[in-house]
């Protein structure tokens, strides 16, 4: 290992175990929640905490006669992206379902948001034979900076089907609701059969009709949320969670069976809302106790030495300041996802006693542990620019996200309409975002770990649904730990 390696692994180390005291985690976890408030669409309920937002896209599939009001925005943007609001329905239910003992006053709000989502994802799969993957046109919306409230571009309904497949959304869809059912089993039996009644049939129809979206839906679905690693991920992912919720035997042999049509080429550090093969392994690697548990929990431990800094199979990289970093936009769902699952691998590991060999490296669980807190304390503001990338959190945070409803005057300050150009002049103002979207996590800095603060750059400054929700357990754990 380099000298410049070994000190990044140094100034980790000492980041994580000399500045944890100055992080509220607890503060964050609550911000980090309430984010998914200022993502809502549809009609907004009485309990709104975000206030500055308004009820929006009110008739999302009312020129075809199916009720699709609800869900989330993806990210700064005002479409409805079902594959990333999906996955990050399932991470906020594995959040929950890890460490939802530590979430106190905050479980009622994250139960909130996750049944926001679900009961969203139950109209898009309400239409026997369709999957509803998309709705509002993203070129006509990517082309106007307007508020939810006001936008007038098409809101275009996108649906997959037998004759146009579309495996991964639908088996994310899966993975989400047979996730969620789990969350709400002790609180709410009814909803939970339901979502897992609805899990089982989408996976089937997942399974049957296999194809991607990209070849059906691929001039509006890309380059958005193209899906780049292939459906068989999704399918083998949403089987996994339907075997940890049913216990079926059946899924069981067909995680077994499926695994080997997983991407041979892909990394054992891939995991975010296009390619599951990291969580697919950790998932697996604890449902699965056999004589052969494999591959499973030796992927698993090739993923961890992938990821650890002073491994010598590591295939991500490290900023000086010690952020994870993999290539292209949004790299902050890489730094909460990946360190997501370090820390849920870290619970088997501890409870086995068991240690992994990555070459002469020798990774402990409270080894695992410490890097995924590195890269919380890193996002909550332990870095070389000394702030925090959530927005509302600490001292000094982004000021001018890319997200539109943030950056135009709100409904009550400016009651009248702004139209698809009005709104330039807010977008290419130096000025602060006028409303604040509290708990909103930026894509982040470079691998320099230098930040512009521009909202131009929405590859560092725009928000995503999927960044917070792995970082909502991350939050939980350490904020009780």
């Amino acid at each position: 290992m380099s000298l410049i390696q070994r000190l990044s692994v140094l100034g980790m180390a000492a980041m994580a175990m000399g500045l944890v005291a100055s992080h509220d985690y607890g503060a964050a976890l609550t911000k980090s929640i309430l984010f998914y408030e200022g993502q809502r669409s549809g009609k907004l309920p009485p309990t709104q905490r975000i206030t500055w937002r308004k009820d929006s896209a009110l008739r999302d599939g009312f020129e075809i006669g199916v009720d699709l009001v609800g869900g989330y925005y993806d990210a700064g943007d005002n479409v409805k992206f079902t594959f990333p609001m999906a996955f990050s329905i399932t991470m906020l239910a594995w959040s929950l379902l890890e460490f939802g003992q530590s979430l106190g006053t905050d479980l009622q709000h994250s139960l909130k948001a996750i049944q926001w989502g679900t009961d969203y994802l139950l109209k898009a799969t309400s239409v026997p034979g369709f999957v509803f993957a998309q709705v509002g046109d993203p070129y006509g919306d990517h082309n106007c900076w307007e508020r939810p409230e006001d936008m007038d571009t098409p809101r275009t309904p996108y649906a997959v089907s037998k004759e146009f497949p579309g495996s991964e959304v639908s088996a994310e869809i899966a993975a989400a609701l047979a996730a969620s059912s789990m969350v709400f089993r002790p609180i709410n039996r009814g909803y939970s059969a339901r979502l897992l009644k609805r899990a089982r049939m989408i996976f089937e129809f997942a399974d049957k009709y296999r194809g991607s979206y990209n070849d059906s839906l691929g001039p509006w679905a890309c380059p958005f949320y193209c899906d780049y690693s292939g459906y068989q991920d999704e399918l083998v992912w949403g089987a996994a969670w339907l075997l940890r919720a049913t216990k079926a035997p059946y899924y069981r042999n067909y995680v077994l069976a499926n695994i080997q049509n997983l991407d041979k080429s892909s990394s054992f550090a891939e995991f975010g809302w296009d390619t599951k093969h990291a969580g697919i392994n950790v998932l697996v690697s604890r449902l699965i106790k056999s004589q052969t548990p494999e591959p499973f929990i030796t992927n698993a431990d090739k993923f961890v030495c992938s990821v650890l800094p002073e491994s010598p199979t590591i295939s991500v990289s490290y900023s000086p300041g010690g952020l994870l970093i993999k290539p292209g936009g949004s790299n902050l769902q890489h730094a909460t996802a990946l360190s997501f699952l370090l820390l849920v691998y870290s619970r088997p590991l501890s409870k086995d006693s068991r240690v992994i060999h990555c070459g002469n490296v020798v990774a402990t669980p409270a080894r695992l542990i410490q890097v995924a807190r590195s890269q919380v304390d890193y996002i909550l503001g332990s870095n070389p620019l000394n702030m925090s990338y959530m927005v509302g959190y600490g001292e000094k945070f982004p000021e001018r996200i890319h997200h539109r409803g943030s950056s135009l005057p709100s409904i009550t300050q400016h009651p009248q309409h702004i139209d698809c150009t009005g709104g330039a002049t807010y977008f290419y103002t130096n000025n602060p975002n006028p409303n604040l979207l509290t708990g909103a996590v930026v894509g982040g800095p470079d691998i320099k770990d230098s930040y512009g603060d521009s909202r131009a750059d929405f590859a560092h400054s725009e928000p995503t649904t999927y960044i917070n929700a792995p970082l909502v357990g991350l939050l939980a754990y350490f904020k009780s730990h």
